[in-house]
């Protein structure tokens, strides 16, 4: 003889246990926020570029210094994008797919730059690639440029 169970009703419980007020007070009070730390600027960043008009705006694009960041600005970004994106690929698939020894201190390296403020990331470079760094006279003496040149802006980036 065999006894068949029923199987019971699966209930789930919301894992929010705050209510509807508090949810709406959170997410209320983080728009407020991105609207303060995020659009508030960039909003007045255009306000700015725009502030003597559109034609004003445009005019400065002939400007030989606005002209020379643009173009440096597109070499930078021509060489970084590539290049991190083999680095990021390789890297995760390393982690991803093999253990090995140093696992953690590779994981540790990639987390780096996203804990590390940028002032302090200039200064290790200025600190090591600089004229009075640890390379930089080295460096100097056989004509190699990092800081305030390409090499530097690519490594920062």
């Amino acid at each position: 003889m065999q006894v068949e169970i029923a199987p019971r009703a699966m209930t789930f419980r919301s894992p929010v246990t705050e209510s509807r007020l508090i949810a709406n007070l959170l997410i209320g009070l983080a728009i407020l926020f991105m609207g303060l730390f995020l659009l508030l600027p960039l909003a007045m960043v255009f306000a700015e570029a725009f502030a003597k008009g559109v034609r004003a705006y445009l005019t400065s694009f002939v400007d030989p210094d606005v002209l020379a960041s643009i173009r440096l600005t597109l070499l930078v970004a021509a060489i970084t994008v590539p290049l991190n994106t083999l680095f990021g690929i390789c890297a995760a698939w390393a982690i991803t797919k093999f253990s090995f020894r140093g696992k953690t201190l590779l994981v540790t390296l990639i987390d780096l730059p996203f804990s590390v403020s940028p002032v302090v990331a200039g200064l290790i470079y200025v600190l090591l690639y600089g004229a009075n760094g640890v390379l930089g006279p080295w460096l100097q003496s056989h004509g190699i440029a990092i800081i305030f040149a390409v090499p530097g802006l690519v490594l920062a980036t």
